[in-house]
């Protein structure tokens, strides 16, 4: 049975946050705002519910799940080291709409997909994700839509496309920034832009001291 919250009322965003830490919990699929588009979520550490959210997306394993925190500390416990450039990016755009790729840390057992001993990770702006993630811990977030589809950017595209393979939906209205988040790599030799988004090319070289040109090779 699926369950939709209203999150602009108070009770109902309380039992909806309460409700989506319970699905989390017992390896269920939950939707919820984020800042950028409308996500699909699992626990990160539940290979089935990462496994069974890549099939409700239609989705392969070549396209790994990345993973959402509810606090910049998190990153210390999921990456495999964090330099200065990586912590300054933190402080400038988390919680936002920037998403780091980094090597993982080691001893972290989840599957998220091939990811080839990589990561990424994002703290979202957005109060009701950041009470969920705050209560379940990193989660696989993806965005809420069929793989190949336009990501959901209210909680009634997102049930068109997914329906019952989610447990509850979390409704805040629609996202605000309506694009999905600019993806960084920081894994190679230099830092990288996967994907442009809300989070400029300018606004990132600002920060690490770089040309931003640098970034989009």
């Amino acid at each position: 049975m699926t369950d939709v919250f209203d999150c602009t009322d108070p009770d109902q965003r309380a039992r909806g946050i309460a409700a989506a830490a319970g699905a989390v919990k017992n390896g269920r699929l939950i939707v919820m705002p984020t800042d950028t588009v409308y996500g699909v979520g699992a626990d990160a550490f539940d290979s089935a519910a990462v496994a069974a959210l890549l099939a409700a997306k239609r989705r392969g394993r070549d396209m790994p799940v990345g993973v959402l925190v509810g606090s910049w500390n998190t990153i210390d416990g999921l990456a495999l080291n964090v330099p200065q450039g990586t912590r300054d990016l933190i402080r400038a755009f988390w919680p936002g709409a920037l998403s780091l790729v980094v090597q993982q840390a080691p001893s972290l057992q989840w599957d998220l997909g091939n990811a080839r001993g990589t990561v990424m990770l994002r703290m979202p702006l957005h109060p009701v994700a950041i009470d969920v993630l705050r209560e379940v811990g990193p989660m696989a977030v993806s965005s809420a839509n069929v793989s190949g589809q336009a990501p959901a950017v209210d909680p009634d595209e997102a049930r068109r496309q997914l329906g019952d393979s989610v447990e509850v939906y979390l409704d805040a209205g629609p996202s605000a920034q309506q694009a999905a988040s600019t993806i960084l790599d920081l894994t190679g030799p230099t830092p990288r832009i996967l994907r442009p988004g809300p989070v400029s090319a300018d606004a990132i070289a600002a920060v690490l001291g770089v040309d931003a040109a640098a970034l989009m090779g």
